[in-house]
């Protein structure tokens, strides 16, 4: 199903989240977005092989994927973008990924196919043009790639926030916003354990969360499970990604031991 996260007549933006069949596979749940404005077309974090065909008929009824402008990576992981050389072959777009992973994506392609096609972005991120709106890379370093970029629509206040804000839920649960305060807190557990691991300290999430609460934030959207919708909703994360001990501040020694 796609749950159409903004339509303004001109601008659209659309997420997909029920591609990836976890009931019969072991893959994680994981989203998909496609932003369109007039006749350009981008597409963030477009996932691995297995959505692949799904992802090209769910989104025809929206945009016709050949006339995609762009691919947005937010890092390098299958699950962002290991279908990438089905793009390149089908389509005339280019990748736009974090410049640490530019010589590593070629990886997942033939020989050739990425050539002059796969863009890095520096570590300050950058913006780019879709049909008259601007599309912003925002830096996400250490949440949880070495390089990492968030993206930012312009237009419709939405942030693309990658794995933050990622919980691990069934696809059927994603289509249901967080919009209170209150529904944040219950689902904290469906988060905590992911972002424990996966970011990489707390002083890169305060980092971050000083940023994103200076910005002009309608809805933020991660990558993986539900979606937060209210700036009431948004600044509630910001305050617990921020104190969240995680990543290698819970690393001692002990977790330095040689195997018996």
């Amino acid at each position: 199903m796609a749950i159409e996260l903004y339509n303004d007549g001109q601008h659209v933006c659309i997420m997909f989240s029920e591609l990836v069949d976890d009931e019969s596979s072991s893959a994680v749940q994981a989203n998909q977005f496609l932003i369109v404005t007039g006749d350009e077309g981008a597409l963030i974090d477009p996932a691995g092989n297995m959505t692949y065909n799904a992802l090209v008929m769910a989104m025809s009824r929206y945009f016709p994927f050949k006339r995609l402008k762009y691919l947005f990576a937010s890092h390098q992981d299958p699950d962002i973008v290991a279908s990438l050389n089905k793009w390149l072959m089908a389509t005339d777009c280019t990748l736009y990924v974090s410049k640490l992973w530019e010589r590593f994506v070629p990886h997942f392609c033939t020989l050739n196919r990425s050539e002059g096609r796969i863009i890095g972005i520096p570590d300050a991120g950058g913006r780019f043009d879709l049909g008259g709106t601007t599309l912003v890379a925002l830096p996400a370093h250490f949440l949880h790639a070495e390089g990492n970029f968030q993206f930012y629509d312009v237009r419709s206040k939405i942030l693309f926030s990658g794995d933050m804000g990622a919980s691990l839920v069934h696809h059927s649960a994603v289509s249901e916003p967080i919009t209170t305060v209150a529904e944040l807190r219950a689902h904290l557990p469906r988060m905590e354990g992911f972002h424990r691991r996966y970011m990489v300290s707390r002083k890169v999430c305060r980092l971050w969360a000083n940023m994103v609460r200076g910005m002009d934030v309608d809805m933020m959207v991660p990558q993986h499970g539900r979606y937060f919708v209210g700036r009431e909703v948004v600044h509630a994360f910001l305050d617990w990604i921020q104190d969240l001990e995680c990543g290698i501040d819970r690393m001692t020694q002990e977790h330095y031991q040689v195997p018996a």
